[in-house]
């Protein structure tokens, strides 16, 4: 009876030793399942994409025509509104006309006496000349009246000159619109005197603003590239090139590379470039800043990682990438450029299939254990 109390005791001593090491089993087992860390993960995204740079720039107006004065006077009309649209031909100005309308009549009158006096001459020398036939008169007399008819034909000439002349200044008081487009405030207005005909006296000037200018620089290493993709006509669009405004407009804009500039500025180590933007609603005025969005270079299925995912050490840029076993592996690649602000291009070290890590980066390390969660 004895023997069988001690069996049972051992027996129950054993039991609930198993009971203890399982109890302690398992509750390891859950600390450790509470241990691992959730991290979001993402799949690289591939696509073709088209690299470009954005450059600050500023609209111009390639096409404006200072409207000036080329004769005295005083200004008598202003038959327009300063910053209003005008048509090329149109009146803008009218400077008093009465000197040369006088000159114009003096002219005329010139030119009437030395037709008449032409005319005389060569009445004179027909007949001295006929005359000169039947020994009536001597050779000097018809050399005489032939170099007087010679003369009177110069004067009419020079009469008819001065006429021109007279006319054309005549014609410059009433100043016109050399090109159609938007009129600046004008130097002069109504009963101010001018003094054009020393030198032209600038009244106001017209901008053609239908077509602008963008104009910005670009760093001297980017200018292979853009050269050789606009020789590679199949490469990208410089025909229809994003320009962006700070303050939203209507519509939107495109421009197309009108000019390289043929030599590098030292000082600042950029090229000039100007991009022709056409101003179909006449939103652009020149003066407004503008962003050029240029396209450099073009990928096929771009492997791209989002850049606050990528971490640096003293071997380059890594990911934490995580393998099959969910367990995190420290990965080395070789980046690239950055696209839309985001996302960076990753040329070597990662295969398109490959979840990383895409952020809380400080609190995984090489080999530890996750519990992945895929996001988009």
């Amino acid at each position: 009876m004895q023997n069988l109390i001690i069996m049972d005791t051992k027996i129950f001593l054993f039991a609930a030793a198993v009971s203890v090491v399982t109890m302690s089993c398992r509750h390891t087992v859950s600390n450790d399942e509470q241990s691992v860390e959730t991290v979001d993960v993402a799949l690289p995204q591939v696509e073709s994409i088209t690299l470009s740079s954005v450059y600050p720039g500023v609209l111009t107006s390639p096409n404006y025509v200072d409207v000036v004065a080329k004769v005295n006077g005083q200004i008598l009309t202003q038959d327009y509104n300063s910053g209003s649209y005008v048509k090329k031909g149109q009146v803008l100005f009218t400077i008093d006309p009465s000197t040369y309308r006088d000159h114009v009549q003096q002219a005329q009158a010139a030119l009437t006496t030395a037709i008449s006096t032409r005319d005389y001459a060569k009445t004179h020398y027909d007949a001295v000349n006929k005359a000169l036939a039947s020994d009536a008169v001597s050779k000097m007399e018809v050399v005489q009246a032939q170099s007087a008819l010679e003369e009177a034909e110069a004067s009419v000439k020079n009469a008819k000159a001065s006429l021109a002349t007279a006319q054309r200044l005549l014609g410059y008081c009433s100043v016109t619109a050399p090109i159609s487009g938007q009129t600046a405030e004008g130097e002069y207005g109504i009963g101010n005197y001018v003094s054009g005909e020393g030198a032209p006296v600038k009244l106001t000037t017209i901008y053609d603003n239908s077509v602008l200018t963008a104009v910005f620089a670009i760093e001297d290493d980017r200018y292979h590239e853009i050269v050789n993709a606009i020789d590679n006509k199949d490469s990208l669009n410089f025909a229809k090139v994003p320009v962006i405004f700070e303050d939203p407009l209507p519509h939107r804009y495109f421009g197309k590379i009108s000019y390289l500039a043929p030599t590098l500025n030292n000082s600042t180590g950029t090229l000039k470039v100007k991009v022709s933007i056409d101003n179909v609603y006449n939103e652009l005025k020149p003066g407004m800043y503008a962003k050029i969005d240029l396209p450099y270079d073009k990928i096929s299925d771009a492997v791209m990682v989002k850049d606050s995912s990528l971490g640096s050490d003293q071997l380059g840029r890594y990911l934490y990438v995580v393998n099959d076993s969910d367990r995190v592996v420290k990965k080395h690649v070789t980046v690239g450029d950055l696209y839309h602000d985001t996302l960076r291009v990753v040329t070597k070290g990662i295969s398109p299939g490959e979840r990383y890590v895409t952020k809380a980066l400080l609190k995984v390390r090489d080999g530890m254990k996750v519990n992945p969660r895929m996001i988009n």
